[in-house]
């Protein structure tokens, strides 16, 4: 019996990097269910057939829901959500209220890297820098490119498994071949272990660091779809508006135009930001509309 993680998961089969570093090409039981990239796992059997015994139990596991409101694991027992922004193309505020939602949901502490910190007016945009304060989330100035403010990023990155998410055109690649010097070489690896042919980017990937952490590559996560959440989750995300929400009248207060409502008021007073209340109020009507699939 060996023990694991998974480092990449494909349809019906998995590679596992063993506590002596050896990678296995892995089957998993009918009884086990599918591993996802990030699974410790426990498996057996002989050179180039080796088989998944156990799935030992995941600490959080990201999901991936598609149109119909189907449910995928991607990855699990994930530590840190490392959101990637960049001055140009600007910060999509509303995509990372979804990521600090998803951070918040799973357990996970969010760091906001501004990448191409080189090129780009790096100041973060006025929503951004509030739901940032309100968060809890450490925003650190980097460049892939030249390397500057890496240092610091690769410690907050060290002994944690941390999932790195942003929209398009910030850098995300870049960024991790800054961080796995070997990228290429383990991308090379996989590819050869799995059977696969050449690795796309479409499956999610672990990456040992070097630092000691791992850094988790997911492209599924690029559209976020969080209807599946509860109320309480998607207010986890928005802790300045659950805070306000404890003062309204009525519990289920949507804080759109119900009386009593102590959310509103704060807005008008600054103490939340208009953008933050939009936000809140754009994922509440995905949760509506998921529930009524």
């Amino acid at each position: 019996m060996k023990q694991g993680h998974v480092i990449v998961s494909f349809r019906s089969e998995c590679l596992v990097t063993t506590s002596t570093g050896e990678m296995l090409r892995c089957t998993t039981r009918r009884r086990t269910g599918r591993a996802v990239c990030g699974d410790s796992v426990d498996c057996s059997g002989l050179a180039g057939q080796h088989v998944i015994d156990t799935i030992h139990p995941r600490r959080n596991t990201l999901v991936r829901t598609d149109y119909r409101g189907r449910h995928k694991p991607l990855a699990a027992n994930l530590d840190q959500l490392l959101i990637v922004c960049a001055g140009e193309p600007s910060p999509d505020a509303r995509l990372v209220d979804r990521y600090l939602v998803l951070a918040a949901s799973m357990g996970l502490r969010p760091l906001l890297a501004m990448n191409k910190s080189d090129l780009d007016a790096t100041r973060l945009p006025e929503p951004l820098q509030e739901a940032s304060r309100q968060q809890h989330c450490q925003v650190l100035h980097v460049s892939a490119s030249t390397g500057d403010g890496l240092d610091i990023l690769t410690r907050y990155l060290a002994g944690n498994r941390t999932l790195l998410v942003g929209q398009s055109g910030v850098g995300k690649s870049s960024l991790i071949n800054a961080l796995v010097p070997d990228r290429q070489a383990r991308t090379q690896a996989i590819s050869e272990a799995s059977g696969q042919g050449r690795h796309t980017t479409t499956e999610t990937t672990l990456y040992p660091l070097p630092s000691g952490g791992e850094l988790v590559d997911s492209p599924g996560v690029r559209i976020l779809r969080l209807g599946h959440l509860s109320r309480q989750e998607i207010e986890s995300g928005f802790s300045e508006i659950a805070r306000q929400a404890e003062d309204c009248e009525f519990r289920d207060c949507e804080h759109d135009d119900e009386p009593g409502c102590a959310v509103r008021p704060a807005v008008e007073q600054g103490l939340i930001h208009p953008e933050r209340l939009k936000g809140f109020h754009e994922l509440l009507r995905e949760r509506h509309q998921a529930a009524g699939q």
